[in-house]
C-alpha cells in the first residue's frame, strides 16, 4: 500500500506556470506535470520511488489513502480507482474544468474541482497540494487576479481535521456532496475573516507606531514587548515575564514597564496579590 498519509501537507508548487501567475492559462496535462516535476526534484518518498510529471502506474499495488504508524495496521480512509482509469477520467476532468463547469457558482466549481480531483487521484503523490494548486487556480480565475490577501490553503490547515473528515466521507458516502460544499464554502468565509482581522493588526501596529513617532525612543526590550502586544499577547504583563522575554533582570524589567506606564501605555491592574500586572492600552 503505498497510499499517501492524511498528514503533513505542504505550501505550494513553485513553478513557472504558477497559477497566481497565469490564471488564465488552460489547465492541461503538461501544466499539472509540470506543477508534479517542480514539487518533486527527486522522484523518492519515503521507502518507494515515485512516478513523476505522469499519472499514476499503480506499479507498487492499489493508490490508497491510509493512516497509522509504520509497522502498525493501517487505517484504510479511501481507495481510488485503478490506474488503468486515469487517463480518460482526467481527460473529462480538464475538459470539465477548462470548458464545462464555467457556467456554475465559481465558489461551487472551485470545491468541485477539487474534490474530483482528489477522488481521481492521478498522480503518485503530492495528489493534495496540486489539488489545492487547482483551487488556487479556480480562486484566482474567479477573482480575475492572480493577486489576493488571503490564502485559502492555511485556513485549510488550520481546519485540517474537518477537512480530511469531511473529504472522506463524501468520497465513501453517496452521491450527495452537500456536506463537502458546505464545508468548503465555510473554509473560504473564515480564511476572508483571517485576512481582515490580520489587515486590521497590521493597520493598528503602523497607526500605533505612527502615533509615538513623536515621543521618547523606547529601548529595544520595550520596543520588543510592544510588538507582542500589538500582535495580541495573551494574558497582562508583569516583571516577571518580562524578564523572561527580555533577558534581563527583574530590576530592569520594572524600569522599563515603568517606562510604558509614564505615557499611558501600560496600565496598572487592580488587585494581584502574588505580583503587580498591567494591561496594554493603545493610545
Amino acid at each position: 500500500m503505498p497510499g499517501l498519509t492524511t498528514s503533513g501537507r505542504k505550501g505550494w508548487p513553485i513553478s513557472r506556470s504558477t497559477p497566481p501567475r497565469h490564471y488564465d492559462a488552460s489547465l492541461t496535462e503538461e501544466r499539472l506535470f509540470g506543477w508534479h516535476a517542480d514539487l518533486f526534484p527527486v522522484a523518492q518518498t519515503g521507502r518507494h520511488r515515485i512516478d513523476v510529471g505522469c499519472w499514476r502506474s499503480d506499479r507498487h499495488g492499489a493508490m490508497q489513502i491510509v493512516s497509522g504508524r509504520y509497522g502498525a495496521r493501517p487505517r484504510l480512509h479511501y481507495q481510488a480507482s485503478p490506474a488503468s482509469h486515469v487517463p480518460a477520467e482526467m481527460l473529462r476532468y480538464l475538459d470539465w474544468f477548462n470548458h464545462g463547469s464555467l457556467s456554475l457558482d465559481p465558489l461551487l466549481r472551485a470545491a468541485l474541482a477539487h474534490l474530483w480531483f482528489l477522488t481521481i487521484h492521478p498522480l503518485d503523490d503530492g495528489n493534495g497540494r496540486i489539488g489545492r494548486a487547482i483551487v488556487d487556480l479556480a480562486i484566482a480565475q474567479m477573482e480575475r487576479t492572480g493577486s489576493r490577501f488571503y490564502a485559502l490553503s492555511a485556513q485549510i490547515e488550520r481546519e485540517r481535521k474537518g477537512y480530511y473528515d469531511t473529504l472522506e466521507t463524501t468520497q465513501n458516502g453517496s452521491l450527495d456532496i452537500t456536506a463537502w460544499l458546505v464545508w468548503f464554502t465555510d473554509c473560504y468565509a473564515c480564511a476572508i475573516e483571517a485576512a481582515e482581522r490580520s489587515t486590521a493588526r497590521v493597520l493598528a501596529r503602523v497607526a500605533f507606531w505612527q502615533a509615538q513617532a513623536g515621543a521618547a525612543p523606547f529601548n529595544e526590550r520595550q520596543q520588543a514587548m510592544l510588538g507582542r502586544l500589538l500582535d495580541g499577547f495573551e494574558g497582562h504583563v508583569t516583571a516577571r515575564k518580562w524578564a523572561l522575554l527580555g533577558h534581563c533582570s527583574p530590576d530592569t524589567a520594572q524600569r522599563d514597564i515603568a517606562g510604558l506606564v509614564a505615557p499611558g501605555l501600560l496600565l496598572r491592574n487592580e488587585g494581584g496579590s502574588r505580583s503587580t500586572s498591567y494591561r496594554f492600552v493603545v493610545t
